[in-house]
């Protein structure tokens, strides 16, 4: 039985980012508020009710946010290029370029990018940002002025009640363009009448979104009133901008300290494909667990990644991140940030996707809290000494995503940069396909190693409706990091690891319901491309059956490698937190997803880049040489069917509405496998201590 999952996609775009697709060469009749020598209208840009909108008018006040893409220059020699330099045994091997090399040979040119902001400024718009590279262009205004520099109408849409009743602006008018404008801009990032894309984060920490409704009406409004009651307090003494810590969740009692110590009594049977003494999940690993099974700790101790910068990418900023991971680095015996090794490179404001002032948040600000205390902690727990830099984007929209990304990049203000966030599949509208295909391969020219998590969803078969990757993850440029549960010994040893794929079953009246394994619940995502063929690094090492599953042309496989991800054999992590009695103090708590993959293996990359003495870049060319060897540990089959038991509050916080006991099954994994050999859930494996980190690009 698969499990239901509320598609977070939207199929409108909002007043905060209106984004449109500037089409070609088809010219219809022009109206009589443009001249047909020297504007072209955008076909199909005219937005068309569904059922259940409203259209309520014009508001020519409402402001408006445009990203405008324009086109590269030698699309296909800069590839080439990329490819030389990020493949060990290429005479280009490592000659990376600095961003004004890459602006010189490949970006669009001041001239282009002066023809855009110069109209966009005669209308009365304002240039809200515009980087070196001039891959994209930001420009905000109100509706009015975009109406003047559209010759069109932008009306308020109200999306119908079952879409969530947000409103957005739309045109109801066709737009209209300069022809030198059209010449060079390649589109608008997320187009009207395509899916606006809201990023989620990658990370699950412990009741299952689904298991929500199962709170009790008192848990749930405990919880939801004491956030709201201490907002105002906590934002202006805390944060100054932006909301409050998020609300608290700890884990319940009792769970083990490491695989296997506390083992579960009194269960109830289960089938005979199981491994005997089922136990107790893991509390949360703490960094020395961590880095004994990754084999980091036996490295020379100057091995911490020192002089190697690490950036994490996400929505928002957590008010309280830099005091959270110190407490918990020198509570679980790592040295705390020192000086300047942690720094934030945060919006200069936050949106909360549309039309923040009707619609109020819809990216879910405090989620993002979380994720970024278990990025950071992340990174830090597996390179110490390694310099992190936060970057927190606006919202959770394509165009601030891929804005924050840019910033990192052309500033080369990194040479690894891990991303827990993604989207359901891989229906991307071409413009902003373009847009992050431009940035992730400047950044293999300036040797910078890009890391996606692979999504919680497995095959996305229950979210999706079809089988399929997600992106930004599938892109070919950037190395797609799948998950895994594992267990951890008392002596920090690696016991096993299998594909990160669970099922549930809860225990009622001293019986397994559903019967175990039960119904899926969550794992790694992996799978095929659709959207881009096999790259030349999966060549031999991905077997047809997966390249070519869906027919035709071999396609780019999902992920490249692995590391830990099951939340229920997850990171101990720490985070301050808003508790129901109005209280906000710092406290920990279990953390998976393969959220936590990607900040774990871009922690072992930074090693492996010290030891090399320089960074290895895109990675994926040197991870795909390393297959089938000892530096990469196979994941494969467990040779009994392997699981836990959880204990979990009802209300996320304590025992006052009881607690709920599972039994969570690994390894199931859909229609995915792990294999021997490349797999679509593990990749090529996980790393394996000094094997790895020495033999990286090797």
């Amino acid at each position: 039985m698969r499990r239901s999952t509320r598609n977070t996609r939207t199929t409108v775009l909002g007043a905060a980012a209106v984004a449109l697709t500037i089409g070609a060469v088809y010219v219809p009749a022009v109206s009589a508020n443009a001249s047909p020598s020297t504007y072209v209208p955008i076909p199909g840009s005219a937005y068309t009710l569904s059922p259940g909108e409203s259209d309520l008018g014009a508001f020519p006040n409402d402001p408006v946010t445009f990203v405008l893409s324009l086109n590269v220059r030698n699309q296909a020699q800069e590839d080439a290029l990329a490819k030389e330099i990020s493949t060990p045994g290429s005479r280009r091997y490592g000659q990376y370029l600095s961003p004004d090399e890459v602006h010189a040979r490949f970006g669009p040119s001041a001239r282009d990018a002066a023809t855009v902001t110069s109209w966009l400024r005669k209308a009365g718009l304002t240039i809200a940002y515009q980087p070196d590279n001039n891959l994209f262009i930001t420009a905000q205004g109100t509706v009015a002025a975009a109406d003047v520099a559209f010759k069109t109408d932008l009306h308020r849409i109200q999306a119908s009640a079952g879409a969530g009743g947000y409103t957005f602006t739309a045109p109801v008018s066709p737009l209209y363009v300069p022809s030198s404008v059209n010449a060079v801009v390649s589109g608008f990032l997320e187009g009207i009448n395509k899916p606006a894309r809201r990023a989620q984060p990658l990370s699950t920490r412990g009741t299952d979104s689904h298991d929500l409704s199962q709170w009790s009406a008192a848990a749930t409004a405990k919880r939801v009133a004491a956030s709201r009651t201490t907002a105002r307090a906590i934002s202006a003494a805390v944060t100054g901008v932006g909301a409050p810590p998020d609300v608290a969740f700890l884990n319940a009692r009792p769970c083990s300290t490491y695989w296997g110590e506390q083992v579960a009594t009194g269960i109830p049977a289960l089938p005979s494909a199981y491994a005997p003494g089922v136990p107790y999940a893991p509390c949360g690993y703490t960094p020395t667990q961590l880095q004994g099974a990754y084999g980091v700790s036996a490295l020379p101790s100057s091995i911490k990644g020192r002089g190697v910068r690490v950036a994490v990418v996400d929505a928002y900023s957590s008010p309280t991140i830099l005091s959270d991971a110190n407490t918990y680095a020198t509570t679980h015996g790592q040295p705390a940030f020192r000086g300047r090794q942690f720094s934030q490179l945060p919006a200069t404001s936050y949106r909360y996707g549309y039309d923040d002032t009707v619609n109020g948040d819809l990216c879910g600000e405090q989620g993002w809290y979380g994720e970024e205390s278990l990025d950071v902690e992340a990174v830090h727990a597996m390179a110490p000494g390694a310099s992190v830099l936060y970057t927190g984007a606006a919202s959770c929209l394509d165009s601030d995503l891929l804005t924050s990304l840019n910033k990192l990049i052309d500033g080369h203000r990194a040479d690894i940069i891990s991303n827990s966030w993604g989207d359901i599949g891989e229906n991307v509208d071409p413009v902003t396909l373009a847009a992050y295909h431009s940035v992730f391969v400047q950044a293999a020219l300036e040797g910078i190693g890009v890391f996606f998590s692979s999504g919680d969803n497995g095959d996305e078969v229950d979210t999706a409706g079809t089988r399929t990757v997600d992106y930004p993850a599938s892109d070919s440029w950037v190395t797609a990091v799948g998950g895994t549960s594992i267990g951890i010994g008392q002596r920090n040893n690696y016991l096993f690891e299998t594909g990160w794929g669970t099922t549930k079953s809860t225990l009622v009246d001293s019986a397994w319901a559903p019967s175990a394994p039960g119904p899926w619940l969550y794992g790694a995502g992996g799978g095929t491309s659709q959207l881009f063929a096999q790259p030349w690094y999966q060549r031999g090492v991905v077997p047809s059956s997966i390249s070519r599953y869906f027919g035709g042309a071999p396609g780019r496989a999902v992920p490249d490698i692995s590391a830990i991800a099951d939340p229920s054999t997850g990171m101990l992590v720490g985070q301050t937190q808003t508790f129901p009695d109005g209280t906000v103090k710092y406290s920990e708590y279990r953390i998976g997803g393969t959220s936590l993959a990607s900040p774990i293996v871009a922690g072992i990359e930074a090693l492996s880049d010290q030891a090399a003495g320089a960074p290895h870049g895109f990675a994926n060319p040197a991870i795909y040489d390393l297959a089938g060897s000892r530096a990469v540990r196979d994941v494969v089959n467990p040779a009994q069917t392997l699981a836990d038991v959880r204990v979990d509050f009802v209300n996320g916080v304590d025992d006052a509405d009881g607690t709920k006991v599972s039994l969570r099954t690994f390894n199931q994994t859909e229609s995915i496998s792990t294999a021997p050999g490349y797999d679509d859930v593990t990749g090529v494996g996980t790393p394996r201590g000094s094997r790895y980190v020495f033999g990286l690009g090797g």
